[in-house]
């Protein structure tokens, strides 16, 4: 039970820092602003992206977009936190990457079916080193999936 809730417990967490920081750089950030947080090493922006990520699938029909940016996930999100739900041996850190995913999945999701593009903000550079323009729900599932990765990777007996 106490996994259960720890793990509803991260996803919404992850999902209300996400939709808050989304939330306040749609009213405190003008659409394609540039805005120097440290130097020209990490930027604040508002960028509507109406793909996926880096803007892959945006010219897709609308159709189309709704299958696979919003059916196609929402289903995939369902499965797996039904299925992370269930598995009541779950190694706590696994329970931490998963809700990470999930929590960031949502929260993408969120705004795409709310607003039709999801908002993204920051930006890194350093060096030859650049990001695209990314959110907290995309710091979120890269968070999760590393974690993941780790996790498998070193614990190959892990129970998952």
């Amino acid at each position: 039970m106490l996994k259960r809730t720890s793990i509803i417990i991260f996803v919404l967490l992850n999902i209300g820092c996400d939709q808050l920081s989304k939330d306040l750089v749609r009213k405190h950030v003008e659409p394609m602003d540039y805005i120097q947080v440290i130097n020209d090493n990490f930027i604040l922006t508002n960028v509507e992206n109406t793909g996926a990520m880096l803007g892959f699938g945006q010219d897709l029909p609308p159709i189309l977009k709704r299958v696979f940016l919003q059916g196609l996930p929402l289903m995939v999100l369902l499965v797996l936190m039904a299925r992370t739900l269930q598995k009541i041996n779950l190694n706590r850190w696994m329970v931490l990457a998963f809700a990470f995913v999930i929590g960031g999945g949502i929260g993408n999701l969120i705004d795409r079916i709310a607003y039709g593009s999801v908002t993204d903000f920051f930006q890194v550079k350093l060096g030859f080193f650049k990001t695209g323009i990314f959110n907290m729900a995309d710091v979120s599932v890269s968070i999760g999936v590393c974690l993941l990765l780790f996790l498998t990777l070193r614990y190959r007996n892990l129970s998952i």
